[in-house]
């Protein structure tokens, strides 16, 4: 059960952030822009919202990795 966690962090933090985009970014893209014009904005405009929703487990990779 925890061999994916193990596995992600038996990686350098370079080849983390890599793969927390290649998965977080496309799936964020996909939801805002499907979601979008359920909350009233343009199927465009929300995939760039799911873009700036996805980069948080980015960023808090890199903001735990500064400590």
């Amino acid at each position: 059960m925890s061999l994916l966690p193990r596995w992600f962090t038996s990686k350098n933090f370079a080849v983390q952030l890599i793969i927390l985009a290649l998965v977080f970014d496309p799936l964020g893209f996909v939801g805002g822009y499907l979601l979008g014009p359920s909350l009233g904005v343009e199927p465009l405009v929300g995939g760039a919202f799911g873009l700036v929703a996805a980069s948080v487990p980015v960023s808090l990779l890199v903001m735990q990795r500064s400590v």
